[in-house]
């Protein structure tokens, strides 16, 4: 899309600033869910003003989430239709690095909906359920920088890095203050905090920062696959 059109676009805005800022609100959950659980959880703040406070953050993250998928199947440019929002891999427009974003959206649904029916499922299945919404970051993360039209902008790739320095720092000081103990899960998850990073570099540095990412962007999961 070139600045003429995004000039007469004013969608495009609109899908590109409610994702950046679900991105944020989504990296904020994500942070101080790990940050404030088990023994991290500050002692001058009750559990319920804590709570309060994550579970306010992941409303205001699905608010903003659904202003992004509304304006962005509204946007007459890209083509989608509302089944997209939930199905994914099927759109036409950058289906790979545009189904990751659905499938953070499913992982997000998922846990409002159970939420929603905590009692009933009781405590270990909602919590089973929950742990889905650490795992929607990263694929929110990639679907931003894969699909998002403005990821070479020095502005947004600091965006980005805040984010997966933000959820990082929580992590480590979330091992910091477990204590002893778990050593095979504190292995895993200081191994994870360690490479996810540099993963994330790799791919923005053999991707979307490269020319002619927004040709490769738009191949199928069959066309990577090789199926002709």
């Amino acid at each position: 899309m070139n600045t003429t059109a995004l000039a007469a676009n004013p969608l495009w805005y609109a899908t590109r600033a409610g994702g950046t800022i679900a991105l944020l609100l989504l990296t904020a959950t994500v942070a101080f869910g790990i940050a404030v659980g088990g023994k991290g959880a500050p002692r001058r703040i009750g559990r319920f003003e804590i709570g309060l406070l994550h579970r306010n953050l992941a409303v205001l993250t699905l608010v903003f989430l659904a202003l992004h998928i509304a304006t962005a199947v509204l946007d007459p440019f890209v083509h989608l239709d509302w089944a997209v929002a939930v199905v994914p891999f099927g759109a036409s427009y950058r289906p790979l690095w545009l189904g990751l974003g659905t499938v953070a959206f499913d992982l997000l649904l998922a846990v409002l909906i159970t939420s929603a029916l905590r009692l009933r499922l009781g405590r270990t299945r909602w919590k089973a359920v929950h742990w889905l919404a650490y795992a929607a970051w990263p694929f929110a993360l990639f679907h931003a920088a894969g699909t998002g039209s403005d990821t070479r902008l020095p502005l947004q790739l600091w965006l980005y890095a805040g984010c997966l320095a933000a959820v990082v720092a929580a992590l480590w000081w979330r091992l910091y203050r477990a204590g002893p103990g778990h050593v095979a899960v504190r292995a895993s998850a200081a191994v994870t905090a360690a490479i996810v990073p540099l993963l994330a570099g790799a791919f923005l540095a053999a991707g979307p920062l490269q020319p002619g990412w927004s040709h490769r962007a738009a191949w199928s999961l069959a066309a990577l696959a090789g199926i002709r």
